[in-house]
Order: C-alpha cells, then structure tokens, then sequence
C-alpha cells in the first residue's frame, strides 16, 4: 500500500464565526424556542448554506421581501446584514412582529451615515454594488444622499456639489488594504472629507485578513472556507494572492474539493470567513486525513473575546 503523502496544515487563527454572526444565529434559535417555528428570516441570516439550512431543518423559512411572508403573527428576523429603512417601515404598516439582528457594527455605519446627514454632508460609501450591507447602508438615507464607490478609480469620476460638506463610511467586510487606497485617493481629491471616528472595517475582517497574511508566505496553497456570496471570505482569498500564495481557492465544504488541486502541496494554509462555523474547518482537516498524512499547527495572531447582546425581547 502507498504511503500518503505529508500536508502541514497552518490553521490561521481567528477564523470562521465573529461575533455579529454568532448574534444573528442566536437569536433565529431563540425566536424559534421561545415562538415556535415558522420563524421568518428576510434574506440569508448570514452567507453560508450550512447555517442556513440546519436553521431551515428547525423551522426557520427564509425569504427575500416581506411580502413573501403571511399575515400570521410569527416573528420576522432581518438578517445580520442590515436592511434599508423601507423594510422596518413595511413591516410596521403590516403590524409585523420583527427582530432586527443587524450587526452592531453595520448598525454603527449607519449611525455614522445618519449623523453626517444631519450635519448636511454628502456620503461617499466604500462597498460593492448590490451586496446586501450596502443596499442596506444606502438605505438608511433618501435617494442620492449616498455615492457609492468601489475602487479608487472610481474616486476620479465623483461628481460632488461641494468639497468641503462630504464624508465617507465603508462597507465592514472589504479588503483593509483595497479600502486603504481608495480612502488615500479620496482624500487626496477631497482634503476636507470626513471619516468615521473608529475605522468601519470590522475587528473580525481585519483579524482574519491580517491571520492570512501571515500564513500566506508560509503556504504553498491556502483554502478558504465560506460561501461564494460571502464578501469577507472572498476577501480572504484575494488577501492570500496578494501575500505570498498565488494558489488559493474558496471552498463550502469538504466534499467540493478536488484533491487532485493539492497535488504537490508540502503546506496548506486553512482559514473560513466569519460566516463559516468551526465544524466545516474540522471537515476539511478530517477529509484531508483521508489522502494525506496530516499535521495541524494553529498560527495565531490574537484572541477575539468579542461578544453582543441579544434583544432584550429574546432575553426575558
């Protein structure tokens, strides 16, 4: 019989679940304990087909708008993404009983947008077009009060009616480095324009790009598991190329992979995006046990001990 060939695993250190996901799950599993199932969840809680199936498995029925929802008292969820402000409005015109498990982090966006607003300054959001934090941030204010850019090129392109009233806020799940860039050229363009007071990308996309980065230049392949509509595993990926490992790839699960793709891989780097639970990483390392002889070695960068509250309605 053959003898396997070696594989190093470099874990990389935070990954997977952050604290706004962990939230977002949290309360879809408390709404269904406390009210019972159907519980209604407006888009993806969070994007990963795992989380939302074995939510799916307990009751939960996901939907795009509200009107796909009937009028039969059951709580609705917004999912950890955030919404634009029509969707809380509908909800209330119909009498709907709905629990908002935005992300404290894109609600502070928010915020952020809402006061800049106020002050009479133009927004210049940092994002991608039609991911669904962005539609929600953009939402928060009236048609045209938020531009939105997505590379630095687009900065040249801004039309602004005075430099001197603009700010920017950005999506939390961009490239910190991409989204480094953009902001120079925005405020080489625009040397009076306003940023957020904390930077917006969050703690859990900076730690996980940043753990990358440091497995990257070690690897000689990196896999990153997270969903194909996941912009911060998306992310990931980019921030593996660009670090050191040219051979990276986005998997969902262990039994998408073509092990053939590792042929001649001594060292593979492993992270999940902040979607992603802990049981799909364990997967893929038990999957690669079965054609290679494997060792795991953690690399870690820091300790995350974030953690948020559920609503008060799901904790009495």
């Amino acid at each position: 019989m053959d003898e396997k060939p070696s594989l190093t695993i470099l874990l990389a250190a935070p990954r997977g679940f952050c604290a706004g996901v962990d939230r977002a799950i949290q309360i879809v599993e408390l709404a269904l304990e406390k009210y019972g199932a159907p519980v209604y969840v407006r888009h993806e809680i969070v994007h990963n087909k795992f989380v939302v199936d074995s939510l799916k498995s307990q009751g939960a029925v996901f939907v795009e708008e509200l009107d796909e929802i009937p009028d039969d008292g059951q709580p609705v969820i917004f999912s950890a993404h955030g919404v634009p402000k029509s969707v809380p409005n509908a909800a209330s015109a119909r009498k709907m009983f709905f629990i908002d498990a935005t992300c404290p982090l894109v609600s502070k966006v928010h915020r952020e947008a809402e006061r800049h607003f106020a002050a009479g300054d133009q927004i210049v959001l940092i994002g991608h077009a039609g991911h669904p934090e962005v539609i929600g941030t953009m939402g928060q204010l009236p048609p045209g009060a938020v531009v939105l850019v997505e590379t630095a090129l687009d900065v040249e392109d801004l039309l602004i009616e005075d430099p001197a009233r603009l700010a920017y806020c950005t999506q939390t799940t961009l490239s910190v480095d991409d989204t480094a860039e953009i902001v120079a050229a925005l405020q080489a363009r625009f040397p009076q324009i306003k940023g957020p007071h904390k930077e917006d990308i969050c703690y859990a996309t900076t730690n996980r790009q940043a753990a990358v980065k440091q497995i990257a230049p070690m690897s000689d392949a990196v896999m990153v598991i997270g969903a194909p509509n996941s912009s911060n595993s998306n992310r990931l990926v980019e921030v593996a190329r660009l670090n050191g490992c040219g051979k990276a790839l986005l998997v969902q699960r262990a039994d998408e992979i073509d092990w053939g793709w590792l042929e001649g891989v001594e060292t593979l780097g492993l992270s999940a995006g902040a979607s992603a639970p802990e049981l799909l990483v364990h997967e893929v390392i038990d999957a690669a046990r079965k054609h290679f002889t494997v060792r795991v070695r953690e690399v870690a960068i820091t300790q995350e001990n974030v953690n948020f509250k559920v609503p008060k309605v799901l904790s009495a």
